[in-house]
């Protein structure tokens, strides 16, 4: 019998929506922050577009897009609204980032 370790990956979620350059621009930024620092897996990324899913911006009160939250064990651990830059959104995830 092996023994496995399941270590649960903290969700990444992506509040956007569809029509907003400035939710293009930013999910470009959360990419180059990614890579930049060889993060892809760090997190489980969700995407959430408000046109598609307006019950969870509701069950998470975001009233702005872009947002950005990151989820452990099913509790909200942080928050980002409307980022400017790259390098907000790589001092947003430090405490997870590599």
């Amino acid at each position: 019998m092996t023994n496995t370790v399941h270590i649960e990956l903290p969700g990444l979620v992506f509040f956007y929506s569809g029509v907003s350059g400035h939710c293009r621009r930013v999910e470009g930024f959360l990419a180059q922050v990614l890579q930049r620092r060889h993060n892809h897996e760090t997190f489980r990324l969700h995407r959430v577009d408000r046109e598609s899913h307006p019950e969870l911006f509701e069950r998470f009160e975001v009233a702005e897009v872009p947002t950005l939250a990151v989820v452990e064990g099913k509790k909200l651990r942080s928050r980002l609204v409307t980022p400017k830059s790259c390098r907000e959104i790589e001092r947003f995830l430090a405490p997870w980032l590599r």
